[in-house]
Protein backbone atom coordinates (compact mmCIF):
# COMPACT_ATOMS: atom_id res chain seq x y z
CA UNK A 1 0.00 0.00 0.00
CA UNK A 2 1.24 3.60 -0.50
CA UNK A 3 2.20 3.24 3.31
CA UNK A 4 5.35 1.45 2.10
CA UNK A 5 6.44 4.08 -0.36
CA UNK A 6 8.93 6.02 1.95
CA UNK A 7 10.26 2.95 3.34
CA UNK A 8 10.82 1.38 0.01
CA UNK A 9 11.95 4.10 -1.66
CA UNK A 10 15.07 4.35 1.25
CA UNK A 11 15.64 0.82 0.82
CA UNK A 12 16.50 1.49 -2.63
CA UNK A 13 18.27 4.34 -2.04
CA UNK A 14 20.79 2.04 -0.35
CA UNK A 15 21.06 0.16 -3.07
CA UNK A 16 21.28 2.95 -5.71
CA UNK A 17 23.99 4.69 -3.53
CA UNK A 18 25.39 8.19 -4.35
CA UNK A 19 27.42 9.48 -7.49
CA UNK A 20 28.56 7.33 -10.19
CA UNK A 21 30.03 7.64 -13.88
CA UNK A 22 31.18 4.43 -14.62
CA UNK A 23 31.77 3.70 -18.18
CA UNK A 24 30.73 -0.13 -18.06
CA UNK A 25 27.49 1.40 -16.72
CA UNK A 26 25.11 1.39 -20.03
CA UNK A 27 22.76 3.96 -17.46
CA UNK A 28 25.80 6.73 -17.52
CA UNK A 29 26.20 9.14 -15.05
CA UNK A 30 23.54 8.63 -12.04
CA UNK A 31 22.96 10.13 -8.89
CA UNK A 32 20.94 8.52 -5.81
CA UNK A 33 19.99 5.95 -8.64
CA UNK A 34 18.73 8.84 -11.49
CA UNK A 35 20.54 9.10 -14.54
CA UNK A 36 21.54 11.88 -16.37
CA UNK A 37 18.96 10.95 -19.02
CA UNK A 38 16.13 10.49 -16.79
CA UNK A 39 17.06 13.76 -15.12
CA UNK A 40 17.17 16.02 -18.49
CA UNK A 41 13.78 14.26 -19.20
CA UNK A 42 11.84 14.77 -16.17
CA UNK A 43 13.61 17.56 -14.30
CA UNK A 44 16.29 20.16 -16.49
CA UNK A 45 16.35 19.28 -20.26
CA UNK A 46 19.94 21.10 -20.51
CA UNK A 47 21.30 19.54 -17.20
CA UNK A 48 25.33 18.70 -17.07
CA UNK A 49 26.27 16.07 -14.90
CA UNK A 50 27.38 18.76 -12.10
CA UNK A 51 23.48 19.46 -12.06
CA UNK A 52 22.34 15.77 -11.86
CA UNK A 53 25.17 15.85 -8.63
CA UNK A 54 23.35 18.62 -6.93
CA UNK A 55 19.92 16.91 -7.42
CA UNK A 56 17.39 17.76 -4.49
CA UNK A 57 15.58 14.93 -1.84
CA UNK A 58 12.26 16.64 -3.11
CA UNK A 59 13.12 15.94 -7.22
CA UNK A 60 14.61 12.44 -5.99
CA UNK A 61 11.56 11.48 -4.38
CA UNK A 62 9.06 13.34 -7.15
CA UNK A 63 10.99 11.32 -10.03
CA UNK A 64 10.56 7.79 -7.99
CA UNK A 65 7.19 8.18 -6.88
CA UNK A 66 6.03 9.49 -10.48
CA UNK A 67 7.83 7.80 -12.98
CA UNK A 68 8.20 3.92 -10.87
CA UNK A 69 6.02 3.37 -7.72
CA UNK A 70 3.24 4.80 -10.00
CA UNK A 71 3.99 3.75 -12.82
CA UNK A 72 3.82 0.30 -11.54
CA UNK A 73 0.62 0.99 -9.36
CA UNK A 74 2.17 0.83 -5.99
CA UNK A 75 -0.08 1.92 -3.70
CA UNK A 76 -2.72 -1.21 -4.83
CA UNK A 77 -0.24 -3.89 -4.56
CA UNK A 78 0.07 -5.71 -1.40
CA UNK A 79 2.66 -4.90 1.31
CA UNK A 80 5.90 -6.25 0.21
CA UNK A 81 5.16 -7.01 -3.15
CA UNK A 82 5.00 -3.30 -3.44
CA UNK A 83 8.40 -2.86 -2.90
CA UNK A 84 9.93 -5.82 -5.06
CA UNK A 85 8.47 -4.68 -7.79
CA UNK A 86 9.17 -1.20 -7.27
CA UNK A 87 12.73 -2.00 -7.12
CA UNK A 88 12.66 -3.73 -10.09
CA UNK A 89 10.88 -1.60 -11.96
CA UNK A 90 14.02 1.47 -10.39
CA UNK A 91 16.92 -1.80 -11.40
CA UNK A 92 14.93 -3.00 -15.12
CA UNK A 93 12.90 -0.40 -16.11
CA UNK A 94 8.48 -0.47 -14.71
CA UNK A 95 7.73 -2.45 -17.89
CA UNK A 96 10.06 -5.51 -17.79
CA UNK A 97 9.01 -5.07 -13.83
CA UNK A 98 5.36 -5.10 -14.63
CA UNK A 99 5.61 -8.11 -17.54
CA UNK A 100 7.48 -10.19 -14.82
CA UNK A 101 4.79 -10.12 -12.09
CA UNK A 102 2.36 -10.68 -14.36
CA UNK A 103 4.08 -14.19 -15.72
CA UNK A 104 4.23 -14.51 -12.09
CA UNK A 105 0.50 -13.96 -11.34
CA UNK A 106 -0.69 -15.65 -14.90
CA UNK A 107 -2.03 -12.85 -15.76
CA UNK A 108 -1.79 -11.12 -19.58
CA UNK A 109 1.86 -10.15 -19.95
CA UNK A 110 0.92 -6.32 -21.14
CA UNK A 111 3.62 -4.38 -19.41
CA UNK A 112 0.87 -2.42 -17.59
CA UNK A 113 -0.61 -3.20 -13.77
CA UNK A 114 -3.94 -2.36 -14.34
CA UNK A 115 -7.09 -3.99 -11.97
CA UNK A 116 -6.48 -7.60 -13.53
CA UNK A 117 -3.26 -7.88 -12.16
CA UNK A 118 -3.70 -5.85 -8.71
CA UNK A 119 -6.17 -8.28 -7.90
CA UNK A 120 -4.58 -11.61 -9.08
CA UNK A 121 -1.76 -9.98 -6.81
CA UNK A 122 -4.04 -9.96 -3.89
CA UNK A 123 -5.19 -13.18 -4.23
CA UNK A 124 -1.96 -14.77 -4.04
CA UNK A 125 0.15 -15.17 -1.16
CA UNK A 126 2.31 -12.18 -1.05
CA UNK A 127 5.54 -14.31 0.24
CA UNK A 128 4.73 -16.62 -2.96
CA UNK A 129 4.53 -13.56 -5.10
CA UNK A 130 7.71 -11.49 -3.62
CA UNK A 131 9.82 -15.63 -3.84
CA UNK A 132 8.90 -16.06 -7.46
CA UNK A 133 9.19 -12.70 -8.48
CA UNK A 134 12.99 -12.43 -7.24
CA UNK A 135 13.94 -16.00 -8.57
CA UNK A 136 12.90 -14.65 -12.30
CA UNK A 137 14.22 -11.27 -11.65
CA UNK A 138 17.34 -12.94 -10.75
CA UNK A 139 17.57 -15.11 -13.96
CA UNK A 140 16.85 -12.25 -16.23
CA UNK A 141 19.88 -10.52 -14.55
CA UNK A 142 22.31 -13.51 -15.10
CA UNK A 143 21.46 -13.35 -18.68
CA UNK A 144 22.96 -9.66 -19.41
CA UNK A 145 25.96 -9.36 -20.86
CA UNK A 146 27.10 -7.36 -17.81
CA UNK A 147 26.69 -9.54 -15.53
CA UNK A 148 30.00 -10.77 -14.77
CA UNK A 149 30.89 -6.53 -13.89
CA UNK A 150 27.39 -6.11 -12.05
CA UNK A 151 26.82 -9.64 -10.99
CA UNK A 152 27.76 -9.88 -7.78
CA UNK A 153 25.87 -6.25 -6.56
CA UNK A 154 23.44 -7.51 -8.45
CA UNK A 155 22.83 -11.03 -6.81
CA UNK A 156 23.15 -8.83 -3.11
CA UNK A 157 20.85 -6.93 -4.26
CA UNK A 158 17.51 -9.21 -5.07
CA UNK A 159 18.66 -11.31 -2.48
CA UNK A 160 17.72 -8.39 0.15
CA UNK A 161 15.04 -7.03 -1.57
CA UNK A 162 13.33 -10.70 -0.90
CA UNK A 163 14.34 -10.59 2.57
CA UNK A 164 12.97 -7.13 2.91
CA UNK A 165 9.59 -7.38 0.81
CA UNK A 166 8.93 -10.67 3.09
CA UNK A 167 9.49 -8.49 6.11
CA UNK A 168 7.44 -6.07 4.83
CA UNK A 169 4.39 -8.19 3.93
CA UNK A 170 4.34 -9.59 7.34
CA UNK A 171 3.84 -6.28 8.88
CA UNK A 172 0.94 -6.59 11.36
CA UNK A 173 -2.28 -4.09 10.59
CA UNK A 174 -2.15 -0.99 12.13
CA UNK A 175 -4.33 -1.80 16.02
CA UNK A 176 -7.46 -0.22 16.72
CA UNK A 177 -7.65 1.50 19.86
CA UNK A 178 -10.90 0.66 22.23
CA UNK A 179 -13.00 3.64 23.59
CA UNK A 180 -10.96 5.11 25.78
CA UNK A 181 -13.63 5.66 29.77
CA UNK A 182 -12.65 9.17 30.58
CA UNK A 183 -11.32 9.65 34.10
CA UNK A 184 -11.45 12.11 36.90
CA UNK A 185 -8.36 14.07 38.33
CA UNK A 186 -8.21 11.37 41.05
CA UNK A 187 -8.02 8.85 38.19
CA UNK A 188 -11.35 7.00 38.90
CA UNK A 189 -14.03 6.04 35.58
CA UNK A 190 -15.48 10.04 35.40
CA UNK A 191 -19.14 9.89 35.68
CA UNK A 192 -21.83 10.84 33.05
CA UNK A 193 -23.77 14.10 33.96
CA UNK A 194 -26.43 11.74 33.08
CA UNK A 195 -28.39 8.27 33.08
CA UNK A 196 -28.66 6.12 30.55
CA UNK A 197 -32.07 7.46 29.56
CA UNK A 198 -30.90 10.95 29.90
CA UNK A 199 -32.62 11.35 32.72
CA UNK A 200 -30.37 13.56 35.60
CA UNK A 201 -28.58 11.36 38.43
CA UNK A 202 -29.57 11.50 41.72
CA UNK A 203 -27.57 13.70 44.20
CA UNK A 204 -26.27 11.96 46.70
CA UNK A 205 -25.23 14.41 50.09
CA UNK A 206 -22.18 15.29 51.32
CA UNK A 207 -20.19 12.75 53.91
CA UNK A 208 -21.94 13.60 57.29
CA UNK A 209 -24.61 15.72 56.12
CA UNK A 210 -27.61 12.94 56.59
CA UNK A 211 -27.21 13.03 60.39
CA UNK A 212 -26.68 16.20 60.57
CA UNK A 213 -29.61 16.94 59.19
CA UNK A 214 -31.97 14.42 60.90
CA UNK A 215 -30.82 16.32 64.10
CA UNK A 216 -31.89 19.50 63.23
CA UNK A 217 -34.90 18.21 62.06
CA UNK A 218 -35.77 15.44 64.97
CA UNK A 219 -35.16 19.13 67.14
CA UNK A 220 -37.78 20.94 65.05
CA UNK A 221 -40.31 18.73 65.06
CA UNK A 222 -39.93 18.37 69.21
CA UNK A 223 -39.87 21.98 69.34
CA UNK A 224 -43.05 22.16 67.45
CA UNK A 225 -44.39 19.06 69.32
CA UNK A 226 -43.81 20.61 72.77
CA UNK A 227 -45.53 24.24 71.44
CA UNK A 228 -48.34 22.05 70.26
CA UNK A 229 -49.35 20.67 73.29
CA UNK A 230 -48.86 23.43 75.35
CA UNK A 231 -51.02 25.45 73.37
CA UNK A 232 -53.95 22.20 73.61
CA UNK A 233 -53.30 23.06 77.63
CA UNK A 234 -53.61 26.44 77.45
CA UNK A 235 -56.94 27.10 79.01
CA UNK A 236 -56.47 24.55 82.04
CA UNK A 237 -53.08 26.26 82.17
CA UNK A 238 -54.55 30.04 83.05
CA UNK A 239 -57.44 28.62 84.98
CA UNK A 240 -55.25 26.55 87.34
CA UNK A 241 -56.97 23.46 87.06
CA UNK A 242 -56.15 19.78 86.12
CA UNK A 243 -57.19 18.95 82.56
CA UNK A 244 -56.96 15.20 81.69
Amino acid sequence: MDRNFARSLALVLKSEGGWSDKRADPGGATMKGVTLANFRRYVKADASKADLKKITDEQVDAIYRRFYWDAVLGAELPDGVDYAVFDFAVNSGPGRAAKYLQAVLGVAEDGRVGPATVAAARAKPAGVVIDTLCDARLAFLQRLPTWPTFGKGWNARVASVRAQALLISAQPEAPTRPPQTPTSAAGQPAVSDSGGDGTQPAISPAPGTSAKTAGILALIALAFGSAAAWAAHLPCNLLGVFCQ
